[in-house]
C-alpha cells in the first residue's frame, strides 16, 4: 500500500476543494445573515401595514424557505455540485403541485387579496355567494360566517374574492327603507305628517341626513309612501322594528285605513 500516494491524492483534493469549501461556508454564513435581515425588514413592513397575523406568518415563512432553497443551490454550485438538474426537478415538482392544487392555490390567492385589501373584516355583516352572515374568521383558504340563525357558513376565498360582496357594516350610516300603503280615501298630507312624526320622535333617527316621507306609487288598492330615515349602522334593525310598529299603531289611532287583500265569494243560484 503506497501511503505516500494517498497522501499526495488527499493533498491535491484539499488544494482543489478547500477554497471552494471555504467559499461555500462563507456564502452560507453571509447568506443566512442576509436572509435574516430581509425577513426582519419584511416583518417590520407588514407590521406597519396592519396585515392579518396569519397572513404575516405565512408570508414570512414562505419567503424564508424560498430564500433558503436559493441559498442551498448557490452553496452546492460553489462546492462544484451540478445544480441544473436539481433546479429542474424543483421546477417540475412545483408545476406538478401547482396543477394538483389549482383550486387550493386560487383560494390561497383569494385569501391573500382579502387580507391585504381588507374589503371585509371580522365582525362585518356581509352578503356574498348567496349567503349572509357576520364574518367570524378569515383564514388563508376560507372565510367563516355566522348566519343570523346561528349557522356556520364556510366560503372558499377564491370565490369570495372574485365575486360581488355586499358589506352592510363598512359605512357608519345606513338608510332604513320602508313602504306603507294606505287607502285611497286617506288624506295624503295627514298621512305624511303622521309618518314623519314617527321618524322625528325616535331618538336613534339621525337629523342629518334628514328623514324622508314621500308618496311614491298609486298602486292598485293603496297609496304607497316611502319612509326613509337615516341611522347609525348598528341601530338599523332596532329602528326598523320600532318605526314599523309605531307607524302601524299611529295609523290605526288616526283611523287611516291600511288595505289588505279580500276574498269575494259569489254564489250563483240556478
Amino acid at each position: 500500500m503506497d501511503v505516500q500516494k494517498w497522501i499526495d491524492a488527499g493533498y491535491d483534493l484539499l488544494i482543489i476543494y478547500a477554497p471552494k469549501l471555504i467559499a461555500a461556508i462563507l456564502i452560507w454564513i453571509i447568506g443566512s445573515w442576509v436572509i435574516k435581515m430581509i425577513t426582519k425588514g419584511m416583518k417590520k413592513a407588514l407590521d406597519k401595514g396592519d396585515y392579518d397575523i396569519s397572513l404575516k406568518k405565512f408570508l414570512l415563512n414562505l419567503i424564508g424557505w424560498l430564500l433558503k432553497i436559493v441559498l442551498i443551490i448557490v452553496v452546492l454550485g460553489t462546492v462544484g455540485i451540478e445544480t441544473t438538474s436539481f433546479a429542474a426537478i424543483l421546477a417540475a415538482a412545483g408545476l406538478a403541485v401547482g396543477l394538483a392544487l389549482q383550486g387550493s392555490l386560487a383560494n390561497f390567492a383569494g385569501g391573500v387579496l382579502i387580507m391585504i385589501f381588507k374589503p371585509i373584516k371580522v365582525g362585518d355583516f356581509i352578503e356574498a355567494q348567496g349567503e349572509a352572515g357576520t364574518v367570524k374568521e378569515i383564514e388563508i383558504f376560507t372565510t367563516k360566517l355566522t348566519s343570523p340563525d346561528n349557522k356556520e357558513i364556510i366560503i372558499p376565498n377564491g370565490k369570495l374574492s372574485n365575486d360581488n360582496i355586499v358589506n352592510y357594516s363598512a359605512l357608519d350610516m345606513r338608510r332604513v327603507d320602508m313602504v306603507f300603503g294606505v287607502g285611497y280615501d286617506s288624506d295624503i298630507k295627514q298621512t305624511k305628517e303622521l309618518l314623519m312624526e314617527q321618524l322625528t320622535s325616535h331618538p336613534l333617527v339621525l337629523k342629518d341626513p334628514a328623514p324622508l316621507v314621500r308618496l311614491t306609487e298609486l298602486a292598485d288598492s293603496s297609496l304607497n309612501f316611502n319612509v326613509r330615515p337615516w341611522v347609525k349602522t348598528p341601530d338599523y334593525w332596532g329602528v326598523y322594528y320600532d318605526i314599523m310598529e309605531s307607524s302601524k299603531n299611529a295609523l290605526d289611532a288616526a283611523g287611516i285605513d291600511i288595505p289588505y287583500p279580500h276574498n269575494v265569494q259569489i254564489n250563483k243560484e240556478n
